[in-house]
């Protein structure tokens, strides 16, 4: 056997710590990135656009009429079914 072929290099010891630091923070960087476009652009965007769908067809004056029926508010009197 050559001798090249048993020789194990030697380890880069100086500066290895500031080096995997670097590379770690790099890499956390894009993660954020990431995250955060991914929380605008698809949660975000979705969520904003079912909201604006539900208050497309949500009718408060409705909601408050069945919610008073129903006898939920302490400042009004509740009103019977019958008299609508």
């Amino acid at each position: 056997m050559s001798e090249e072929a048993g020789k194990i290099p030697k380890p880069l010891m100086r500066g290895m710590l500031h080096s995997q630091i670097k590379r770690n923070l790099i890499i956390t960087g894009i993660n954020c990135i990431l995250a955060g476009c991914y929380m605008k652009f698809i949660f975000g965007n979705g969520r904003k656009a079912k909201y604006a769908e539900f208050y497309k067809n949500y009718d408060i004056d409705k909601e408050f009429e069945r919610m008073r029926v129903k006898g939920l508010f302490d400042s009004c009197d509740p009103l019977e079914e019958s008299d609508d």
